[in-house]
């Protein structure tokens, strides 16, 4: 792959820079302040998924009160045990996923 073709990939990613919800428990405008906070972070830490990761943690915890927990990343699986009601999964410009969610 030559260096200009390369670079019009990385130009389309960032013309798909929306949150896509895979899967989803919350109530709608929960779901669309996750999505919203989740945008922002991976924005302003775009070099750092963990920093991402932490500030979305930071903001669900202040406006939904804690303890959530955030996974932010390219590949990764995951079974977890949630309370209902407080699950969001969702896909940011294509290839990072998000999942959060709300555990006792």
């Amino acid at each position: 792959m030559t260096e200009v073709e390369k670079q019009g990939e990385v130009d389309l990613r960032k013309n798909f820079n929306y949150g896509l919800v895979v899967e989803s428990d919350l109530n709608e405008e929960t779901q669309a302040e996750c999505l919203e906070s989740a945008q922002t972070a991976i924005e302003k830490h775009s070099n750092s998924n963990e920093e991402a990761a932490k500030m979305l943690k930071g903001i669900m915890d202040k406006k939904f009160g804690g303890p959530w927990n955030v996974v932010i990343g390219e590949a990764f699986g995951f079974e977890i045990t949630h309370q209902m009601s407080n699950l969001c999964y969702l896909f940011f410009g294509g290839n990072m996923a998000v999942l959060v969610w709300k555990c006792n």
